[in-house]
C-alpha cells in the first residue's frame, strides 16, 4: 500500500523524535513506513492479536483524517506498539488517553508519580547517550538476580543479557538501574563483567536513575548474537520492598531472582505484573522463598511490554 511505503526510509532518530512530540496520526505513520509493513499486513498482524481493524480505518488513522478512541480502538493502538516494536505506551500517550494509576496500594508499590517522573528522566540520559529506541538489538534471553542485604538494603544484581543485533554496526548497550527512594546514584558502582566494558555513566540524584554504556569491544553484523553481563553495586538506600523491570519492546525469556540475606528474610514474597506505569497490578502469584538459598524467582518464557516483578512483606 502506498500509505505504508511512501515514508520507508525514516531514520530512527527521526522515528523517536515524532514517537516523544506526535502528534500520533504522524508518529503512527512513520513508525508503520520504518517497519516496511503494508497496511494489509498492520491489519493481519492486529488480527492474530484478536483485534478487528479494517485497512481503511488505519489508513484515517496515519492520515489524521480520524482518532481511535472506542475501547477496541485504543486496544489495537496497544497491539500496534508490540507489532511496531515502539516504547510501551508511545501511541497511546499521544492520544491523550487517561486511565488507572497503579501505585496506591501501600509502600510496597512504586507511585504512578514516581515511575512516569523516572521513565521522563530515564528517557533525557539515554538521549544524551545517543541511545534511541531499542539501540538495534533483540533480546533473546535476560536474567537478573538481586541481592537483598543485611539491613533489608538493595545491596545490588547483576544481569546477564542474550541479544541479537538487528542493525549492522551495533557495539553497545545501555544498561538502566533505578534505586530505591533516597538512594544515591553517585554512590553506585557499575561493574563489567563478562564481554564489554564500562564506557560513560550518567545519573539523576532526585530519582535515582542511573544508566551505564557497556561496550562490547566489536561490532555486531544484523544477525549477530552476543552475550554480555555486568552488575551495579547499591546499598545506597533503606528497606527495599519489591524490585521490578519494564521492558519496551518483546523478547525472549526473562527470569529474576531475589536473594535474601540470612539476617532479613522476608514474611512473604509474589510475583505482579503491569501492562504499563499507569495500568493497575495484575498477575499476583504467591512465591516460595527457597531453603537454605533464601531465594525467590520468576521465570517468563517470552517478555512481553510492560513491568514484571517482585515484592516482599517485612516483618
Amino acid at each position: 500500500m502506498r500509505h505504508a511505503t511512501q515514508h520507508a526510509d525514516i531514520p530512527t532518530v527521526e522515528l523517536d523524535t515524532v514517537l516523544r512530540g506526535g502528534p500520533f496520526h504522524v508518529a503512527l505513520r512513520a513508525a508503520i513506513a520504518a517497519r516496511g509493513l503494508p497496511l494489509q499486513r498492520v491489519q493481519h498482524h492486529l488480527s492474530r492479536h484478536g483485534v478487528k481493524v479494517g485497512v481503511t480505518s488505519l489508513s484515517y488513522w496515519q492520515q489524521g483524517a480520524r482518532r481511535p478512541q472506542r475501547p477496541e480502538s485504543l486496544r489495537a493502538v496497544r497491539a500496534l506498539e508490540e507489532i511496531l516494536r515502539l516504547p510501551d505506551e508511545s501511541l497511546i500517550r499521544l492520544l491523550g488517553e487517561g486511565g488507572e494509576r497503579a501505585g496506591a496500594g501501600g509502600a510496597a508499590s512504586r507511585s504512578y508519580r514516581s515511575l512516569v517522573e523516572s521513565t521522563e528522566v530515564l528517557d533525557g540520559l539515554r538521549a544524551e547517550l545517543d541511545w534511541f529506541l531499542d539501540g538495534g538489538l533483540r533480546t533473546l534471553g535476560h536474567h537478573e538476580r538481586v541481592r537483598i542485604g543485611a539491613r533489608r538494603e538493595l545491596a545490588g544484581r547483576e544481569a546477564h543479557h542474550i541479544v541479537r543485533a538487528h542493525h549492522d554496526g551495533v557495539d553497545r548497550f545501555v544498561a538502566v538501574h533505578q534505586g530505591d527512594p533516597g538512594s544515591s546514584p553517585r554512590d553506585m558502582r557499575v561493574r563489567a563483567l563478562e564481554n564489554c566494558r564500562t564506557g560513560r555513566v550518567r545519573w539523576d540524584q532526585g530519582t535515582g536513575v542511573l544508566v551505564a554504556e557497556l561496550l562490547f569491544g566489536t561490532r555486531l553484523r544484523s544477525g549477530d548474537a552476543f552475550l554480555f553481563r555486568y552488575g551495579i553495586e547499591d546499598g545506597t538506600a533503606g528497606a527495599c520492598r519489591e524490585y521490578l523491570d519494564r521492558f519496551r519492546f518483546p523478547g525472549g525469556q526473562y527470569a529474576l531472582q531475589v536473594r535474601f540475606d540470612a539476617a532479613a528474610l522476608p514474611l512473604r514474597c509474589h510475583r505482579f505484573s503491569q501492562h504499563s506505569v499507569a495500568a493497575p497490578r495484575s498477575g499476583r502469584q504467591d512465591l516460595p522463598v527457597s531453603r537454605p538459598h533464601h531465594c525467590a524467582h520468576v521465570v517468563e518464557p517470552r517478555i512481553r511490554p510492560g513491568i514484571v516483578g517482585i515484592a516482599w512483606d517485612w516483618e
